[in-house]
């Protein structure tokens, strides 16, 4: 079985795992579950087509799926907008074989780098793909770490969040952004499955890091387009940022995170201090 085939079986196995009989609306029909979740035949009575179509998909066969039959086994599997997304992609690449993406090295914009260079006071961060990251302005590099001081087969968010002891202990709740960091990294590899530095990444994370094998083994997929993060810096202190992401509709495999801090809180006068301590003499005291 082709590994994209695989990616396919495995989620869905794992997907019809995590499904609540009773919240699914089944009637107890007096039958010992052996294992948790849904069986074949009810995601299949479910999503309205045969159990054997059903088994020979689970199985990462090479067939396709009508786009009603994806939309009706993401309801059947209680699938969110990301889960069907990612479901979507793994039928579209089991059914077809795999096209190389022919190499390319991701590179930003110099507009975007301005862009992100002006925004004096508040952290940005560019991820392209696999969360290498792309481009990140004075405030992210104080924030989180100097990206740009990493040897560049390193500057990937993921791979910081996993590998570098300072990251595990700036993020308070780090679990909950390591899991996430996995969980987008998993969409990445439905989107573009023979993409050879992403597999290399989920290897290397593998090997090396025992929580991201455990998490990459459950096969969850979830993109988060906003939300917080608790920190602990070295400098300033305890702080919470507020996130939000933009994708660039030029370049919809690079996204942009902004982080702020709400107005007139403990959180705000800490990120301002950061700025202060960040600026170099010259722009502490322009020239008049």
């Amino acid at each position: 079985m082709a590994s994209h085939n695989r990616e396919l079986a495995d989620f869905l196995r794992r997907a019809r795992a995590q499904c609540d009989p009773a919240r699914a609306g089944l009637p107890p029909d007096g039958r010992v579950r052996r294992v948790p979740g849904l069986r074949r035949e009810e995601v299949a009575r479910l999503a309205g087509v045969s159990a054997d179509y059903y088994t020979r998909l689970e199985q990462g066969r090479r067939i396709t799926p009508s786009p009603a039959v994806v939309e009706a086994l993401g309801q059947a599997l209680e699938l969110d907008a990301a889960g069907r997304a990612h479901l979507g992609d793994l039928i579209g690449t089991a059914a077809t074989p795999a096209r190389r993406r022919p190499p390319t090295v991701q590179r930003l914009r110099s507009g975007l780098h301005q862009l992100i260079d002006s925004l004096s006071g508040t952290p940005a961060l560019v991820l392209g793909r696999r969360t290498d990251v792309l481009g990140a302005n004075r405030m992210a590099k104080a924030l989180f770490t100097d990206f740009d001081a990493l040897p560049p087969a390193e500057r990937n968010y993921a791979r910081w969040l996993f590998l570098d002891p300072d990251a595990r202990a700036l993020f308070l709740d780090w679990e909950i952004h390591a899991r996430a960091a996995v969980e987008n990294l998993r969409l990445d590899v439905g989107r573009t499955p023979g993409d050879q530095p992403t597999q290399d990444l989920v290897a290397e994370l593998g090997e090396r890091s025992e929580e991201f094998d455990r998490w990459w083994q459950q096969h969850r997929v979830h993109q988060r387009t906003h939300g917080s993060k608790r920190l602990l810096h070295p400098l300033v202190g305890e702080l919470t940022v507020e996130f939000e992401t933009l994708t660039l509709p030029g370049d919809t495999d690079a996204t942009v995170f902004l982080y702020t801090t709400a107005a007139a809180s403990a959180s705000r006068e800490a990120l301002d201090l950061l700025a202060a301590w960040t600026l170099t003499p010259r722009e502490a005291r322009p020239d008049r």
